[in-house]
């Protein structure tokens, strides 16, 4: 029987792979689950930021002349007028309203069920110093108007160094966000190509195949294959969230979430290429199942402690020497490299840097990974050795 063409044959494994994946209750399961979450997760952010804006104080009295001071102040009060102060108690005590003020301007009296919050009692304690003041200068016959107006004139002249970036929070949520879904999806997708050569070997199909595709073909279409199947999940994943966080205000579709998406989408491919050609090759030297963690086991030590080190750093010393170091080795680079991208902490030639080391990792795990295919997927019973593997 004569062999597949090369590149015919990679299509052919990667289509059967990506079809037969797609197909699958757990792809569709899993994709729901995720989705499900990720609107969970805005539709509580949402309702926080409604519950944050809500915050409703009754003025009873002569405090009734301060609702337009307080509606400048806090932009998220909602005023209510009360006829008397024993109908904006019994308001308090029904939760109706989070405070009843009464009083004059100069003394304000707070009413609330438990605790006042602080932005609200700065801003009256704001207020009432303000009537004080004024009557103060009213009575030294000074215009209070021209005071004001010189006293908001001047201010410290602060020169900042460094300029906070006002995006700086956004940008490490999203950097975040990406390292774990392509940390979650390497993993998972890295471990779907373990258990699908050990499946293949066990039960002798791949006997069959290999009559007409070669080993590292049949391996490299296999990696392709599965690997566009999480590119597909990522893909929805990604539309969702940035649909529903636009549609309801949580984040705006901005510059730095695209550029993070479109480099989380080339350190998908290249971490998943890399990582996938190491779960196949351990899968190739067991025949067993139960087997397969054991082998995948160093693969996913490797992935945890960078993950779990590099969020570490990320979060603690973004631009600190720990972090660029970290974010250069290739292992952990497709995970760490488009985090710090969105932060925008990497110099271009550390991304260049990054960028060739994987790819030069990635050439030599691809011959080593097919070697120890080649010569361990045929060999079924005991497990066989990394050594034995690659010496054959």
């Amino acid at each position: 029987m004569s062999r597949i063409r090369p590149a015919r044959a990679v299509r052919l494994v990667a289509k059967r792979e990506l079809n037969a994946r797609l197909r699958t209750r757990s792809f569709v399961v899993s994709t729901a689950v995720m989705l499900l979450l990720l609107l969970g997760y805005v539709t509580l952010q949402v309702f926080l930021a409604h519950d944050r804006s809500t915050t409703k104080v009754a003025l009873a009295g002569q405090a009734q002349g301060i609702a337009t001071q307080l509606e400048n102040n806090e932009r998220n009060l909602k005023i209510v007028l009360v006829q008397s102060e024993s109908d904006g108690l019994t308001q308090v005590r029904d939760g109706d309203v989070d405070a009843l003020v009464s009083g004059s301007a100069s003394r304000p009296r707070v009413i609330v069920k438990s605790t006042l919050d602080p932005k609200l009692r700065t801003t009256l304690d704001n207020i009432a110093q303000q009537q004080v003041l004024d009557a103060q200068l009213y009575s030294a016959n000074l215009d209070p108007a021209v005071v004001h107006q010189a006293v908001s004139a001047t201010h410290a002249d602060v020169q900042s160094l460094e300029p906070a970036d006002p995006e700086a929070g956004t940008k490490l949520v999203t950097g975040i966000v990406v390292a774990i879904l392509l940390y979650v999806s390497i993993m998972t997708y890295g471990m779907f190509v373990a258990q699908g050569v050990v499946e293949e070997k066990s039960s002798r199909v791949v006997e069959i195949l290999l009559a007409t595709v070669r080993p590292v073909h049949l391996l490299l279409g296999k990696v392709i294959g599965l690997g566009l199947v999480g590119l597909t999940q990522l893909a929805i994943l990604a539309a969702a969230g940035l649909a529903a966080g636009g549609v309801s205000g949580v984040f705006s579709i901005s510059s730095v979430a695209l550029g993070a998406l479109g480099w989380g989408l080339v350190w998908y491919l290249l971490g998943f290429l890399l990582y996938a050609m190491l779960y196949g090759a351990a899968g190739a030297l067991v025949s067993r199942q139960e087997d397969t963690q054991a082998v995948v086991g160093p693969v996913n030590i490797a992935l945890v402690i960078g993950f779990v080190a590099g969020i570490n750093l990320l979060t603690q010393a973004p631009q600190g020497a720990a972090t660029r170091i970290v974010s250069l080795i290739p292992l952990l680079s497709p995970v760490l490299m488009p985090a710090r991208i969105a932060l925008g902490t990497v110099e271009p030639w550390e991304i260049a840097l990054s960028l060739v080391l994987t790819i030069a990792l990635i050439a030599v795990v691809t011959w080593a990974g097919a070697r120890v295919y080649r010569n361990g997927v045929l060999r079924v019973g005991s497990r066989v050795r990394l050594v034995d593997a690659l010496r054959r």
